[in-house]
């Protein structure tokens, strides 16, 4: 059986964005924690989540220069944050990396395809989509380890902030933070280009 998680509380506002499109997105590959770098694609679709973002602070009267920024380590979305932070009229470099806002790791499954795992490890495979939120990749982590991974960090979260990091990190807290069930939270669409809005225990799209 899947279980829930249960809600934490949050800080006011969290903005985060999704690292932009690499070319292992574009051929459908699992790139869990592989360091592999935006592609042209991603770097237009960082820019356009900064612009998405400034408009949407300048609506609400915010400085972008008062916020925190927080950032998994790998490249792809220090690249995000940088040209993000570009858009807001910020020095590309800033912001703290944490190791706990990097994506889960696939284990031996990182770089293949869905079809290739499929072809190599088919009850694995189906036991996955069984259930994706608890279900752990041969030498890798489950969502459920992620969330879990994600409270500590998220329990120290008190004031409005940027967070640049994956999408099983931004599924992972539509649980924690909007109650999203965690059977249809891995399934959830994540947007590159795009920002999403954490405030007041709910999540949004912009």
């Amino acid at each position: 059986m899947t279980c829930g998680v249960p809600k934490r509380s949050v800080p006011p506002r969290l903005y985060f964005l999704r690292h932009g499109e690499t070319d292992w997105n574009a051929e459908g590959r699992l790139q869990g924690r592989q360091d592999v770098p935006l592609n042209p694609l991603g770097r237009d679709q960082s820019a356009r989540a900064g612009r998405k973002l400034k408009k949407l602070l300048l609506s609400q009267g915010e400085n972008p220069a008062t916020l925190s920024f927080q950032c998994s380590p790998l490249l792809r979305t220090r690249q995000t944050l940088g040209l993000a932070r570009a858009e807001l009229g910020l020095p590309p470099e800033g912001g703290e990396f944490d190791d706990r806002l990097i994506e889960f790791t696939f284990g031996r499954w990182e770089g293949l395809t869905w079809p290739q795992v499929c072809a190599l490890d088919p009850e694995l495979a189906k036991a996955r989509e069984a259930d994706k939120w608890n279900f752990i990749p041969p030498g890798g982590e489950s969502y459920a380890d992620l969330a879990q991974r994600l409270e500590p960090w998220l329990e120290a979260q008190k004031a409005p902030s940027v967070v640049v990091s994956h999408g099983g990190v931004a599924r992972a807290l539509m649980t924690l933070i909007g109650g999203l069930p965690a059977e249809r939270a891995p399934v959830a669409d994540i947007w590159q280009g795009r920002v999403l809005v954490f405030s007041a225990g709910r999540f949004n799209w912009i």
